[in-house]
């Protein structure tokens, strides 16, 4: 018989960094897994976090891995790394960080001077986009740093991406993968390249062509594990580090989502809906779809930004009776908020939550806020949990029917993932919103799966991404509709959730005119 081979796996996610060990048809043999200070904030709205303090973790969780597992590591193939998105490092020449890591959490704003010139600004104009391009503009954390730290700026070798400086860190070499470059960096999302030099985002931001590294498509080699990365982490010396993607890429492709009649639900901090697509397809206009973890694809994500964060937000605000007694039995703390969803019946006896805790940019629009309306004297906690879930399934079915709409093509299977869909209930209520059964993968690690069928493919032990998907993902529990509550849903959404935004946005324009927020 031959001998096994594994695939290892690095995923560096907002919350935690796992290490994790398959083997080729898909099975998690092992996992180290550290949690995170997920950031610190000197500053009102900030979110950063040191680089190093992210390489540290990722060297806990490969000995705490090898300590779950005993295993001939010459048997390990190759290497994939899976990161968050959007999160800003500016290195020296040796790849040491200048300044703490800029993550996709932080709020700062860039102040804006100035329109877009020639051409482009015209077209803008025309679209009437300007403010989406402000907006583009202020949210650049390389914008903010030119501003406020042009020493910095101009000193900077590189700017990278989490994954590129943990690439850096693991081979030596500034590269990256091009499913990674979701951030407001120059990056041509239609030609899954950085920007060509007469592009307008080079203009719109504060980054010079040389600074960003090289780039390669998700299975591509990107380098071999230096002698220095194999000291800190145990990783052989001399493996193959293959490209993969961003975290909710590789979520995608670890949840067999190929097809474009399937649709990948991530129930993570951000909750989004995406699509695999071989054309490039804007759901909302101006907004690109995302690079997928499948070569030469595309993603089409509509984002719920503050997600399942919304669920900590609950937890942390109103559920400290939960978590104490989830202590006390030694029982997970997801056991007991699913019986409070379990409490109230579907539609939460009216009470309807607009899950916009954070604005979008086009649709909803910079003047978006969240809502909750129906407030009986009836209603509890638990009511405002359900509700919390039901408001993410509403929107996350609106981008379901957006994207229907712009592709002409019929979802007609939903795979959830992320850390949320651990949660039978949050899955039962998804499969009742949608009118679909919602299926839940075979495992929970789709991400950490995702770079791993990347890292096979890129080695050649899979023949092709097809092969892959068919030997190493497969469904789980799936969760049936229930025709009642399917019914009661179908009203709800179509008479009330359908309404909420457009009714309530000149409320919203006028609260962000008198208070300023959000600016």
């Amino acid at each position: 018989m031959s001998e096994p081979s594994y695939l290892l796996s690095i995923d560096n996610g907002t919350q935690s960094v796992r290490a994790l060990l398959f083997d080729t048809n898909g099975n998690l043999l092992a996992k180290g897994k550290v949690e995170l200070d997920p950031y610190f904030s000197s500053q009102p709205g900030w979110a950063e976090q040191a680089p190093e303090y992210y390489w540290a973790s990722l060297g806990e969780a490969c000995r705490l891995l090898w300590q779950q597992v005993d295993i001939d590591r010459s048997l390990i193939r190759g290497v994939a790394v899976t990161t968050q998105r959007g999160s800003i490092i500016h290195v020296d020449e040796q790849g040491t960080p200048l300044r703490p890591a800029i993550l996709w959490l932080d709020q700062r704003r860039a102040e804006v001077a100035g329109r877009i010139k020639g051409l482009w600004g015209w077209l803008f104009k025309l679209a009437r986009a300007e403010e989406a391009v402000d907006h583009f503009r202020g949210q650049a954390e390389v914008n903010w740093v030119a501003l406020h730290q042009p020493d910095i700026a101009d000193r900077a070798h590189k700017v990278l991406l989490l994954s590129g400086f943990l690439t850096h860190r693991l081979c030596g070499r500034f590269v990256d993968s091009t499913s990674s470059c979701v951030a407001y960096l120059p990056f041509d999302y239609k030609r899954l390249r950085w920007a060509a030099p007469g592009d307008w985002k080079w203009q719109a931001l504060k980054v010079r062509r040389e600074q960003l590294p090289e780039l390669f498509k998700p299975g591509e080699r990107l380098g071999q594990i230096s002698a220095e990365a194999s000291r800190h982490t145990g990783i052989p010396e001399g493996l193959p580090l293959i490209a993969a993607g961003a975290d909710k890429a590789c979520e995608v492709l670890g949840s067999g989502a190929l097809e474009p009649g399937t649709a990948c639900l991530s129930y993570g901090t951000t909750a989004t809906i995406n699509t695999t697509r071989s054309r490039y397809l804007e759901t909302i206009p101006l907004i690109p779809p995302y690079p997928a973890a499948l070569p030469d694809h595309f993603n089409t994500e509509v984002m719920i930004y503050r997600g399942f964060w919304m669920v900590s937000w609950f937890k942390r605000e109103f559920g400290l009776r939960e978590m104490q007694r989830a202590e006390a039995l030694g029982v997970p703390p997801e056991a007991l908020f699913d019986e409070l969803v379990n409490a109230v019946p579907p539609g939460s006896m009216g009470l309807m939550l607009q899950p916009y805790w954070t604005p979008g940019i086009r649709e909803p629009g910079l003047e978006a806020k969240g809502s909750i309306i129906g407030f009986g004297d009836v209603h509890t906690r638990a009511h405002l949990y359900r509700a919390i879930l039901e408001g993410l399934a509403y929107a996350l079915r609106q981008g379901k029917e957006r994207i229907e709409k712009r592709s002409g093509t019929r979802i007609e299977r939903l795979r959830v993932s992320g850390g949320g869909s651990q949660s039978d209930a949050a899955m039962q209520l998804t499969a009742d919103i949608f009118g679909l059964p919602a299926e839940r993968p075979h495992l929970y690690e789709t991400s950490g799966l995702g770079a791993a069928i990347n890292c096979a493919v890129g080695l050649g032990l899979h023949a092709d991404y097809p092969a892959a998907i068919a030997a190493m993902t497969r469904v789980g529990q799936v969760f049936q509709p229930d025709p009642a509550a399917q019914r009661t849903y179908e009203q709800l959404y179509g008479q009330v959730y359908q309404r909420m935004y457009r009714q309530l946005k000149p409320l919203y324009q006028r609260i962000r005119k008198i208070t300023g927020y959000p600016a």
